[in-house]
């Protein structure tokens, strides 16, 4: 919860000085730093270009990235299960699982990101560039199901356009 909006909701007061996570690593602030334990463990990105200011983490020793909306795995089969209700009941569930879909070409969820999530791709190009270095194999995505093998690939391909984007540009 942001500051202002805990202290709206009554949650407590917290010092601002505790609020700071993240930090610039380098002079660029390209690379950014928890502290030295966590930063030994995960690679870390804020995607700033993202519509919701997307922070990923990968855990470098099982090669697992772990993010929120930067891509979706739907249908959310594994999150649905308990539930009782469909992953792809409704008309409006099947047209989001069409456009968050990273199976076969993936087209519908490179234009939605590319169109419509990247909101600004001067930054948003580069941090995917760099996420696409990083060593990992499965993703956790907040939204849909573990891709527990085979992830790099995928991300590779949804964000196809940022990265050959940001290659032309530098």
């Amino acid at each position: 919860t942001l500051p202002g909006l805990r202290d709206k909701q009554g949650y407590g007061k917290i010092a601002q000085d505790k609020w700071v996570l993240l930090k610039a690593k380098d002079a660029d602030a390209k690379t950014l730093s928890v502290d030295a334990e966590f930063d030994a463990e995960f690679d870390l990105e804020y995607v700033h270009g993202h519509g919701n200011k997307e922070v990923v983490v990968n855990h470098r020793k099982s090669g697992t990235l772990i993010e929120a909306d930067l891509l979706f795995n739907l249908p959310a089969t594994e999150q649905m299960s308990k539930s009782g209700l469909s992953p792809t009941g409704g008309l409006l569930t099947r047209l989001f699982v069409w456009l968050n879909n990273p199976q076969g070409e993936a087209l519908s969820q490179r234009r939605l990101i590319w169109y419509g999530i990247a909101q600004d791709k001067k930054s948003f190009n580069p941090a995917v560039t760099r996420i696409a270095s990083w060593n990992f194999d499965r993703i956790i995505p907040c939204h849909g199901d573990v891709i527990e093998t085979g992830g790099k690939k995928i991300f590779e391909k949804v964000m196809e356009w940022h990265i050959q984007a940001a290659r032309k540009s530098t």
